[in-house]
């Protein structure tokens, strides 16, 4: 495993490209920080959201993973650039001549996406667990390390999200095409769910989503839900225009595991379109 990693790592290394976005991933994923410094005035009242809650401790897990899972776009380039440079600057077959075998080539990737997604998932605890310290109400420990399950769910999601990239990357070669296959599979699920929702209108809405939980993307968001209706201002202003925004939030299992089998599929279809390919 480690030899693989020294191998990716050391190919990153000189690529001038995946460092410039490797650090403005880092850097946007710190950018949760900033929101503490928003003020606004409403009303003749000024407003600092870092004093209306956004940040305690258990909330912050959902709040951080979610938003830093919105810019995962960044990282998804370093990996699918990642494949495609295998193939324009011939490495992959290269690296097959030199002795290595086209399995340790694929896990060689996806040892490299684990450890993208393990670094990821560490450095959101770090800084929401400063956040959550310098701003939350609430820091007693059996407070601070309840929902934890959100990182889990955030560090499945990298997983298997950078997995659909690296199966996009070996499909079709390009960098560019790669990310365009991925927004336009997001297409094509977006397109469904319309189809579907025209088809089962006027029933119960769980029979879409129980069609849609099965799509990968579709997965990959059930993860981790939108975090604003956990929110106590907005739940208080709900009640008072007599909304319901019962909503569950938790990271469900059945997600974990749909995702999990979604991220096999990608790794091991990478597998099999490498080893039929003639390089």
């Amino acid at each position: 495993m480690f030899r693989l990693l020294n191998i990716e790592f050391h190919k990153l290394k000189y690529n001038t490209a995946s460092k410039v976005l490797t650090l403005i991933y880092f850097l946007l994923l710190t950018s949760t920080a900033l929101i503490a410094m928003i003020k606004f005035d409403f009303a003749g009242e000024s407003f600092h959201l870092a004093d209306m809650g956004i940040f305690n401790f258990p909330y912050i897990w959902h709040l951080n993973t979610y938003l830093s899972a919105t810019i995962k776009f960044f990282l998804l380039m370093v990996i699918v650039s990642m494949m495609s440079n295998e193939y324009s600057n011939k490495t992959l077959k290269q690296n097959l001549i030199d002795g290595l075998s086209k399995k340790e080539f694929i896990l060689s990737k996806f040892y490299t996406v684990i450890v993208f997604s393990l670094i990821s998932t560490l450095f959101v605890f770090i800084v929401s667990l400063l956040l959550g310290y310098i701003y939350s109400d609430f820091n007693e420990l059996s407070i601070v390390f309840t929902d934890l399950d959100f990182l889990l769910a955030f560090f499945v999601k990298l997983v298997g999200f950078f997995s659909f990239g690296l199966f996009m990357g070996i499909l079709v070669k390009r960098s560019a095409f790669a990310v365009g296959g991925i927004i336009v599979w997001f297409a094509i699920e977006g397109i469904t769910h319309l189809i579907l929702a025209w088809k089962f209108r006027g029933t119960d809405s769980n029979i879409i989503e129980n069609i849609m939980q099965f799509f990968p993307l579709e997965a990959m968001s059930n993860l981790i839900k939108q975090p604003w209706t956990r929110f106590s201002a907005v739940k208080s202003i709900a009640n008072q225009i007599g909304e319901d925004l019962s909503y569950n939030y938790f990271v469900q299992p059945k997600d974990i595991l749909i995702v999990s089998i979604w991220t096999f599929i990608f790794i091991y279809f990478s597998y099999k379109l490498l080893k039929r390919r003639d390089l």
